[in-house]
Order: structure tokens, then sequence, then C-alpha cells
């Protein structure tokens, strides 16, 4: 979650004047459990703590030389009369592959509410390096703004469609957050991991990562919570977002 340059307590997109990032959900959550943001208590009575990690949430620390966005500062507004929001989308190594579609995600963008969606500007299917996600450099999905652009970035998922979550067993409210798409939770000799299925996974992603990148650009566009002191209110109001308007785009969705 980044604002630049009002607030500067995360990342920089140096070729853009005024930036707003948000990168959000952890490709691999291992030792990522800070707990920072809150939703109500009605969407979260399973939890003793309704604060959520940052496998949830979005990257806390500063991070100024982010190779992974290093692209991104060639991205300039469309111009006049051209179609958004444009998708760019790059050819995934081997070990990854793009669980949905830019056909599929722009299906859902026109589930939704024009007013919600028409001042995005780009979607990028964005790949990464395995190294990067051994480690836990990367992230699911992500949100960035500045002068003139309005970016959702989707990551690739692992081939194997195993969600690492370390060699601890992960805490029950991680397992209660991945509940409603999968429960098959293994272990082998390199830890522990949930199992997806294409259909879940793809599932997800529409149904619940890039309606929380939308609900994080329709915060940022109208300006509402986009401060530090607000962080709480940013992520509840994208995580209220995906619980409102996940049943309206909603369909059944097969393997690629």
């Amino acid at each position: 979650m980044n604002i630049l340059p009002r607030i500067n307590f995360c990342g920089v997109l140096t070729v853009l004047s005024s930036e707003i990032r948000h990168c959000a959900k952890r490709q691999n959550v291992i030792g990522h459990f800070e707990q920072h943001c809150m939703q109500t208590r009605k969407h979260t009575a399973w939890k003793k703590n309704r604060k959520f990690g940052d496998v949830m949430g979005g990257r806390k620390s500063l991070k100024i030389a982010d190779k992974v966005f290093n692209r991104q500062h060639n991205l300039t507004p469309p111009i006049e009369g051209q179609e958004t929001p444009i998708f760019i989308v790059d050819n995934p190594s081997r070990d990854f592959y793009f669980p949905v579609t830019a056909d599929q995600v722009k299906a859902t963008l026109g589930r939704l509410p024009d007013d919600h969606t028409d001042h995005l500007t780009h979607i990028w299917f964005q790949k990464i390096k395995k190294t990067d996600y051994l480690e836990g450099k990367t992230f699911q999905g992500c949100f960035i703004c500045g002068s003139g652009v309005y970016l959702i970035v989707l990551n690739p998922f692992p081939t194997d469609n195993k969600m690492r979550l370390g060699k601890n067993k992960p805490l029950k409210k991680i397992l209660n957050y991945y509940k409603d798409f999968t429960t098959d939770l293994k272990e082998d000799e390199h830890g522990w991991y949930l199992k997806w299925t294409e259909e879940k996974i793809k599932q997800y992603y529409l149904e619940n990562l890039l309606l929380h990148e939308i609900g994080h650009s329709i915060d940022s566009f109208y300006k509402r919570y986009w401060s530090q002191a607000t962080e709480r209110k940013r992520e509840n109001w994208a995580d209220n977002y995906v619980a409102v308007w996940a049943d309206q785009v909603r369909e059944k969705y097969e393997p690629n």
C-alpha cells in the first residue's frame, strides 16, 4: 500500500510525478504475517482478532529500488479515443501461468458499474522471477496510479498450482482467508502448501484479487482514504468491495 509523494511510506515509481501504489496478496506467504488491516465483525466472525497479515494486505516496508516495476516507467496515459483499459500481457516463465485471460478480465469489468472501472487505464499481466517468488518478494496483484495512469497488475501463479506457505504449519487465519476457494492443505519436503485447481484459482483471481485492486483504484480515484492515518480504512474498503460485488461478477469458470 504505497502513496507518493503525499505520503512516503512505501515504494516508488520514479517516472510518475505523482504516484499511488498498493501492492497486495503476497504470492509466497512465508514469514509475512504482520498484522495491519481490519474488516468488520460481520465478515470475520470466525476471528478472535480481525486484523490481517501481509498475505491479505500490502507491503509496508520502504523499497525504493523495486526492480519488478522497472518497465512500468514507460507507461503513459491513453490518447483520446483509445479503448481502455489497455491490456499488456507478458509471457510467463515455464514455472508460472496466468489463471485468467484478458478477455475474462474484460468480461468481469463489464459486470460492474461503469463508474467503478472507467478510470482504469491499464491492466498488466506481468511476469515474475521464480527466485523472487521463492523468496517471498512477489505479490499476486498490485494497484498503481500517477500522472494519468491507473494500473492494475496481475502476477502469474505456479504451474503446479501449489501456494507455498512455509516450513511451519500455517495459521488458521491464513487458511480461513482462502477457505472459500481451497482447503486442500498438504505438506512435502519443501514445506506446507495449499493445492488449487485451475477452476478455483481462476475464480479467486476474478472474484477476489481483481475486485480487491479495483476497490483500491476506486478509493484512490475518489481520494477517500489515501493517507497513512487511514490505512486500515483503505484495506477495509477494498475487502468490503469484494464482499459486496463478488456475487455480481460470479459465473461458472472452466479450466483453461
